[in-house]
């Protein structure tokens, strides 16, 4: 098994806001708590031993042993969960939607780097105890997001009428999309295992969340991962003076708003993930998942009949706050309310939205978590290693995109130079002396000097151009290779990990996917793994 590292600016697959945050840029300093770093830690955990309430480990570990009572798992799961109820117990959490059997591959690597920095805080902090939590986002309802899966350039989806929260979904209808599944498997004993693993998950379980919790239980039981589904009447009341708040006095619109201003000022390249609305609150009930707005001094729900008064609403809050369901502004808080939370680790995307809320989360006097990008990860064959190697193409090289790649790799291995960089400052020259030239004679020559130059260096251009596909047409071979090579590694011009299945490296390496990865990601290491195995 061999490593390579390449930085995440390197890569073009990140934006300059994530970059600038790796690069522990000054300006960014006041959109976050601490930096991931093991000994900014400290901090971290007394800063949340002193606000968690015992009240809530309580019920957290209450609602987590019923949640658990119908999976098998292992002591280690249970003992985490136990262990929530001592005040130097903490959680280092993930989120994640409820993709069809995980979806893309981060699903994995995003709970791998949970539990791997448990690890590295337990050694660096004997006396704590940490906890990895897989966050469900149950409350979902963006169904078209996680219908399908891909696997070896196919695409496999699941099509039904949904509404509501993606967590109480039937699962009724996966019987079909595993039929369609297996015969693209195969039949050796990785392909059973596979089979089974998405039949106990789905064909056993009625709904989408318990399905969920089953299928990342079996993936991560033995690292003691704790699943938690936040779509609880009893944690829901931990957070009713939250709901409360947004509702009446509308503090993360203003927080929030007023952040997204700063932010946008100190680069005009870093781009606003979410915007908050006036209420960042869903109603939630069987098959409904709807904004609540205030118009007229009266609350209500969108696209229904439900409508409340001032007073009304805040009894229906108190009676049912299971029904009060946050949005992207107010779920990281609610996160925070209900678990001893030390980091949040998340995509790019993630940590960039997360960035937009520090100043509601002070205004609100809850902790803010430190941030870690999870680990990303690109995992290649010893044979298509080597196949690189032969072609000289190195890591650097691999993250270009498909026709800078192969342009630059022709122009490398051409026996004539294709570059005409030379020749272009050689006329520019020359034009630089006829522009002196026009000057100290007729000063109405420059426009034709101008234009002359112009003509010309698009004509070098063009002959450049021409030479090069020349070249390609000449070492098609290679070319070939270098862009069916690329396109297993970067699926659709896209991230592996953004884009393949789990299932299709499970398929190649069985139970030692897993193991494998948990030895090899490294969540505190902020660059980009490529991954020989």
């Amino acid at each position: 098994m061999k490593q390579n590292h390449i930085a995440f600016s390197k890569t073009g697959y990140f934006s300059s806001l994530i970059c600038d945050f790796l690069d522990e840029k000054k300006e960014l300093s006041p959109f976050f708590n601490r930096f991931s770093k093991l000994e900014n830690f400290k901090a971290q955990i007394s800063q949340k031993k002193e606000s968690f309430s015992v009240e809530n480990r309580n019920t957290l570990v209450t609602v987590l042993k019923k949640q658990y009572q119908n999976i098998e798992t292992t002591q280690l799961t249970k003992n985490h969960i136990d262990s929530l109820n001592s005040v130097n117990t903490f959680t280092i959490t993930t989120g994640h939607q409820l993709n069809l059997f995980t979806g893309p591959l981060y699903f994995l690597y995003k709970i791998v780097s949970a539990i791997n920095l448990s690890k590295a805080l337990k050694s660096e902090y004997p006396e704590q105890d940490f906890v990895p939590v897989y966050w469900m986002a149950t409350e979902d309802h963006d169904f078209e997001e996680i219908n399908y899966f891909n696997f070896k350039g196919k695409k496999f989806q699941w099509n039904k009428d949904a509404s509501g929260a993606v967590g109480e979904l039937s699962t009724e209808g996966l019987d079909e999309v595993l039929d369609f599944f297996s015969k693209d498997l195969g039949a050796t004993s990785n392909a059973e295992s596979i089979k089974r693993l998405f039949k106990n998950a789905y064909l056993n379980h009625n709904n989408l969340a318990d399905a969920t919790r089953f299928l990342a239980n079996e993936l991560f039981k033995d690292y003691g991962l704790v699943i938690i589904d936040a779509n609880d009447s009893e944690l829901k009341r931990l957070f009713t003076p939250f709901v409360e708040d947004e509702i009446f006095n509308k503090t993360s619109f203003t927080t929030v708003t007023k952040t997204n201003d700063r932010l946008s000022s100190v680069s005009e390249d870093y781009k606003i993930q979410v915007n908050p609305r006036e209420i960042n609150l869903f109603y939630l009930e069987k098959k409904l998942r709807e904004r609540i707005v205030l118009e007229d001094e009266t609350y209500k729900v969108l696209n229904t009949d439900i409508v409340w008064t001032k007073a009304d609403i805040k009894k229906v809050i108190k009676a049912y706050p299971e029904r009060f369901s946050p949005n992207v502004i107010m779920r990281p808080l609610y996160q925070e309310v209900i678990l001893p939370n030390l980091c949040y680790i998340g995509g790019g995307g993630e940590l960039a939205y997360w960035m937009q809320l520090k100043d509601y989360f002070d205004e609100v006097e809850i902790p803010f978590p430190i941030l870690l990008l999870r680990n990303s990860v690109l995992i290649q064959t010893k044979k298509q290693e080597e196949k690189l190697s032969k072609l000289n193409i190195s890591i650097q090289d691999l993250f270009l995109k498909k026709d800078s790649l192969i342009n630059k790799k022709v122009r490398e291995i051409s026996n004539i130079d294709i570059d005409f960089s030379v020749q272009k400052k050689h006329l520019k020259t020359q034009f630089d002396n006829l522009y002196k030239l026009a000057e100290q004679t007729d000063k109405s020559f420059l426009g034709a000097v101008k234009a002359q130059e112009t003509k010309q260096l698009k004509g070098l251009d063009k002959l450049e151009k021409r030479l090069l596909k020349a070249q390609k047409k000449k070492l098609s071979n290679e070319v070939a290779r270098m862009a069916e090579l690329q396109n297993e590694l970067f699926p659709n011009g896209s991230l592996q990990e953004r884009n393949t299945n789990f299932s299709e490296f499970y398929l190649e390496y069985g139970e030692l996917l897993i193991p494998n990865l948990i030895k090899n990601l490294e969540p505190l290491n902020s660059q980009f793994l490529v991954l020989t195995i």
